[in-house]
């Protein structure tokens, strides 16, 4: 067999990927800031004008069964970007796709690994140009851009890799099987096993991280031998419509059909994902977004393997503290990172109504309230620095669930406009913090930059609600601040029970609503906010199936 020259090319990579998820330390294949030392002098230049190459025109991308063209998406910093794409026709595209897919999935796991982190280095040195791309899409700031757009997205990418490589390699090719039979001649047998894949991959983008949330399920797909179908969220198409270009190209220089990967964007007024889900040549499905749609998918979609990551109510419960000031600016912080608009970024806070014990005594409840507000509210006080961080209101609805919670009498924190410099018509807004009356209020996720704050009687009142919403509603994060080791363990538990990673006492430079590649698991898959975890065994060893053949030797 000979060796893929893109697989030795990047082994080095691969195996230290391997290894990171083996032990868990912190390592990454892709530098996080955009230094010009890393990416090149002119590469924030370079990216921004590829970006602006792409606005008011047809995306050129090759594939069959295209008629007409769609798009409309618009960005949240104030204009429409103009672009269109092929418009697929599914009854023509699918089952071109199924036949394209037989040879890549008949090539060798190392020759598949390799075309995937051709891919992924390929999108790296476009870091920039995707950065533009999804900062005006989805309103990310443009550090956070960069960062999960571009390297966080292609480590997770990576990650899903080299699950998926470990996973196949633990099955031989091969094995000559000899059983004793005592004063008998042994059974012999030689056994073949091939990895064969399942069929088409559809990965069903979110409209807020559109590469983050759909590389571990494009790569995990492909390495596996699968064909993918990427469908961007309308809002939020171009990112992956440069990654489906790239993986293309790749896979054309490598000899292998580029319709193993194809784009299909469609409109809000003539939706296919449902369509696409039921395709009976659709064997896997990963979608990021509502419950009510990643429900219907599992409820629907029964001739697929369906990884969903839906709604969830995260939660953060203060009990005591040894840094009230190291507390508060870490809230801020979390709070206002991207609008809120992440799949972890905490909505409940709860706060014993007796007050906590910090390192300068005793604070009331109020106090504690009053310190997390004017913690936000200062901390997006400077509109170069909140805007930076904020970015801007990705959707129509957000907006508009900011509008009505705004007008209610428990308001603590009223939202501000925030403007900035070039984006006249931007919509950025500070977070809303409200008071819970009741329980109805905070139960249900309400996505963007609104949170509670919840009145309880002790801790283990917050504890136990912390629980209970988690196994009811779902949650993809969980944190608490305490100086009892005992109530820590206590959190450990309901976090074990309840099926929700949790962070105690962050105060530095980690926040609660982010999660490392390599290291962390992104959701657990044990509670109603998502059935799988980025990454581990699970989310990539239901993409293949090994068929074994076998034969007594000849001689």
């Amino acid at each position: 067999m000979s060796v893929s020259p893109l697989f030795e090319k990047h082994k080095e990579t691969l195996n230290k990927a391997i290894e990171a998820s083996r032990t868990r330390e912190y390592w990454t294949a892709y530098p996080e800031m955009p230094s010009p030392k890393v990416y090149g002098e002119t590469a924030n230049k370079d990216g921004e004008n590829a970006f602006k190459s792409y606005l008011n025109k047809t995306f050129e991308i090759d594939q069959p069964g295209s008629e007409g063209t769609v798009g409309a998406e618009k960005s949240p910093y104030g204009f429409d970007l103009g672009i269109t794409y092929p418009k697929a026709d599914i009854d023509k595209l699918v089952p071109v796709v199924d036949e394209m897919r037989n040879s890549w999935g008949k090539a060798d796991v190392d020759t598949r690994a390799g075309v995937c982190m051709e891919i992924l280095d390929r999108l790296n040195k476009r870091s920039f140009e995707i950065a533009f791309a999804v900062m005006h899409t989805t309103g990310q700031g443009f550090m956070m851009a960069f960062q999960a757009g571009g390297p966080h997205a292609q480590d997770r990418g990576l990650e899903a890799v080299a699950y998926a490589y470990e996973d196949m390699k633990r099955t031989p090719a091969s094995a000559h099987w000899v059983k004793p039979q005592g004063k008998h001649d042994p059974l012999v047998m030689d056994k073949k096993f091939t990895i064969v894949p399942r069929g088409i991959g559809l990965v069903i983008g979110c409209s807020t991280f559109p590469t983050w949330n759909s590389y571990p399920g494009l790569f995990a797909n492909l390495v596996t031998g699968n064909a993918v179908i990427v469908k961007p969220h309308p809002g939020a198409v171009l990112p992956l419509a440069i990654t489906v270009q790239i993986a293309r190209d790749v896979l054309k220089e490598a000899g292998f059909s580029p319709d193993v990967v194809t784009l299909v964007v469609d409109d809000a007024a003539a939706p296919v994902t449902k369509e696409l889900a039921l395709k009976d040549e659709v064997k896997l499905i990963d979608f990021t977004g509502s419950t009510g749609f990643g429900n219907w998918l599992e409820d629907n979609a029964k001739q697929a393997q369906v990884y969903t990551e839906k709604a969830g109510v995260n939660c953060i419960v203060i009990d005591s503290t040894d840094n009230f000031r190291g507390m508060v600016g870490n809230i801020a912080f979390t709070l206002s990172l991207y609008s809120g608009q992440m799949c972890t970024t905490p909505q409940n806070i709860f706060v014993p109504e007796g007050g906590i014990e910090t390192e300068d005594g005793h604070k009331s409840y109020d106090e504690v309230v009053a310190a997390i507000v004017k913690g936000v509210e200062k901390f997006n006080s400077d509109d170069q620095r909140a805007s930076a961080v904020l970015g801007a209101i990705q959707s129509d609805a957000t907006m508009a669930r900011i509008e009505k919670y705004s007008a209610g009498d428990n308001v603590l924190l009223a939202p501000r406009e925030v403007p900035m410099e070039g984006f006249e018509n931007a919509r950025i807004r500070t977070p809303l913090i409200l008071e819970a009356r009741d329980e109805s209020s905070y139960k249900e996720e309400l996505f963007g930059p609104i949170s509670f704050v919840v009145k309880t009687k002790d801790t283990t009142d917050s504890l136990a609600i912390v629980k209970d919403s988690v196994k009811n509603h779902g949650a993809i994060s969980f944190g608490i601040w305490s100086s009892s080791d005992s109530v820590l363990a206590q959190a450990e538990e309901v976090a074990c029970e309840s099926g929700v990673a949790v962070s105690f006492n962050l105060t530095g430079g980690v926040f609660v609503n982010q999660t490392a590649a390599f290291s962390d698991f992104h959701a657990t898959g044990a509670n109603p906010a998502a059935n799988a975890a980025l990454s581990d065994t699970a989310y990539v060893s239901n993409r293949y199936r090994v068929i074994q053949s076998r034969w007594h030797p000849k001689g």
